[in-house]
């Protein structure tokens, strides 16, 4: 148990090799303690070695076939190198396991939203959001997959929700600014694209948005 507490406190302080090291020790010592290659393997999927991340949380399930964490650690390995589909056998399969955490709805919710399966992502991102409520980077992917099943009004509420808990979120003032121009409220839009360049100069949509209204607006006078 030294030897993973020890690999674990190196990992969070950046300490890879180190870490290594002791997980190793862990494993010789224990090898058919499934914890120890799950952390071996989290050490790897941190180094974005994903071949041998995968070995290492497989041999974990091999050991125990209820390691929820391992197949969690999986759906992120698949997650990583965009096989959404893989990526969601494995999170379901650590939230049937038992883990129910934020953090394995978000993952799901995540692997739905970019795979286009919006409506399949909402309830796994509102999930994550009543277990996680003060994560801004939650609230918005949660905002995103609403406005993408065109539930604009609740998308706009939270919208809002993430420039509280966040003020400086360019990408929550571009979504309210698509919003507004989707609503024709013109002034509303312009501002909100506004201030996502004022974060965030190379935020080329918020730019482009802010160019289409002045030309329009110009236009018109």
């Amino acid at each position: 148990m030294k030897e993973m507490d020890q690999g674990i406190q190196y990992m969070k302080e950046g300490k890879l090799e180190e870490a290594a090291k002791y997980f190793t020790e862990a494993i010789e010592q224990n090898p058919n303690d499934p914890i120890h290659y799950i952390n071996f393997g989290n050490l790897l999927l941190h180094m974005k070695d994903y071949g041998r991340a995968q070995k290492f949380y497989q041999k974990a399930t091999q050991l125990d076939e209820e390691a929820a964490t391992a197949f969690y650690g999986l759906g992120n390995v698949y997650f990583e190198q965009d096989e959404f589909n893989d990526a969601r056998v494995n999170f379901q399969k650590a939230l049937t396991l038992g883990l129910d955490e934020a953090d394995v709805y978000f993952m799901l919710g995540l692997s739905c939203l970019y795979d286009e399966k919006f409506k399949h992502a909402l309830p796994y991102l509102q999930r994550a959001t009543e277990l996680n409520g003060e994560d801004a980077d939650v609230w918005f992917q949660y905002g995103l997959a609403l406005a993408q099943t065109e539930q604009l009004t609740n998308a706009k509420e939270v919208f809002i929700k993430v420039l509280e808990l966040e003020t400086n979120h360019s990408d929550a003032h571009y979504n309210l600014g698509v919003i507004s121009l989707f609503n024709e409220n013109i002034q509303e839009a312009l501002a909100h694209f506004t201030r996502a360049l004022e974060i965030q100069p190379e935020h080329i949509l918020a730019a482009n948005g802010k160019n289409q209204i002045e030309k329009m607006l110009a236009d018109n006078e």
